[in-house]
């Protein structure tokens, strides 16, 4: 059976860096409307120590996630050296459309998808744009989607894109509105017949019962603004569900690839927060009864980036195969994993022969 192949990536690195230390002017408060009385100076102090946070990137004013999806699905292209007018699918993922300020109308029609293949120029009729709105790990969703495409013969070449302006819906009351970022990331998966690499195992899993408001939109803490313009979490009942079944998926995962724990050198996990991520990776090796974590098996940016959503696995993974993110390499043969989690609340995870 032909597998599907990632070939190339590329990735839109927002450029406006944003250092812990502009938050100081800040006066957080809870989703009781009342102010959090710890000084702004100790709780920005607490949250880089818990989330490992201590920049992140925005976009300028005007620029749209569709905008650095297109800039990303470019160099993605070129690095593939493939012509544009092959693409079979477009795939890309989001969760709040085209914004262009703080607080903009969120603009979803058309798809981000058709709008980034018109920014690429694309005239092929045969290529198909569509958005996947499936929180954080939407871009995953995409990847498998685009693998199960080509397994069934009916795509040849899939450009995936992740990409969002978090910025655009942040509550500046609220502690959380530091984790989140902008950013996007792409990559172009093809048809491979040697059998040698690859997609060779994928999870994935929903829960929309009480986890359905786990992550979700309202108002302001302040309540100066009622209406539902920002995204706000339940961040100990998101910590709680991805502790419980990330690594779960993530064995469901390796198992049915048929490889083994031990072969496995890079987890590319979606940059939620530096100590979740860890505790997940943890958990995960503990259920083959190994204690220790292996030596470089989870490369992080979210230290500099932020939480991007969709975008931070498509950034990461083109960071570590361009050898930007040291110690960390890919060569042809390395067995990788991908595992995200995000609102929905939905989680995925597949298994990679590099």
């Amino acid at each position: 059976m032909s597998a599907s192949k990632i070939i190339a990536t590329g990735a839109y690195i927002p450029t406006i860096d944003v250092p812990n230390e502009l938050f100081t002017v800040r006066s957080f408060f809870g989703t009781d409307q009342k102010a959090i009385e710890q000084p702004t100076e100790t709780i920005i102090q607490k949250f880089s120590m818990i989330t490992g946070i201590e920049r992140r990137r925005y976009v300028p004013e005007g620029m749209t996630a569709s905008d650095m999806g297109a800039l990303a699905a470019q160099q993605a292209i070129a690095n593939a050296g493939i012509d544009r007018e092959s693409i079979d699918m477009i795939i890309v993922a989001h969760n709040y459309g085209d914004m262009k300020y703080n607080g903009a109308p969120r603009d979803m029609v058309p798809s981000l998808a058709s709008r980034i293949k018109h920014k690429l120029a694309i005239g092929n009729t045969k290529c198909i744009p569509y958005d996947i709105i499936f929180g954080c790990p939407g871009w995953l969703q995409g990847v498998i989607h685009a693998d199960q495409a080509i397994k069934v013969g009916v795509a040849d070449t899939c450009l995936i894109v992740g990409c969002e302006t978090l910025s655009r819906v942040l509550d500046l009351t609220d502690r959380d509105s530091m984790i989140f970022s902008d950013g996007a990331g792409a990559c172009i998966m093809k048809r491979d017949t040697s059998g040698k690499n690859g997609i060779i195992g994928t999870a994935v899993r929903s829960d929309s019962s009480d986890e359905l408001q786990y992550i979700y939109s309202a108002g302001s803490n302040t309540g100066d603004v009622t209406d539902p313009r920002f995204i706000k979490m339940k961040g100990r009942k998101v910590y709680e569900y991805a502790l419980k079944h990330v690594p779960q998926a993530m064995k469901e995962c390796l198992d049915s690839s048929g490889e083994k724990i031990e072969d496995l050198k890079m987890i590319l996990i979606h940059q939620v927060n530096e100590k979740m991520d860890e505790a997940i990776v943890k958990r995960f090796f503990e259920l083959y009864g190994i204690d220790r974590l292996p030596t470089n098996i989870m490369p992080m940016n979210i230290s500099t980036m932020g939480n991007s959503s969709v975008a931070t696995i498509p950034t990461l993974l083109h960071q570590v195969s361009n050898g930007q993110i040291d110690p960390f390499q890919l060569s042809e043969g390395d067995l990788v994993m991908f595992a995200s989690v995000g609102a929905g609340m939905n989680l995925n995870a597949v298994t990679y022969r590099w």
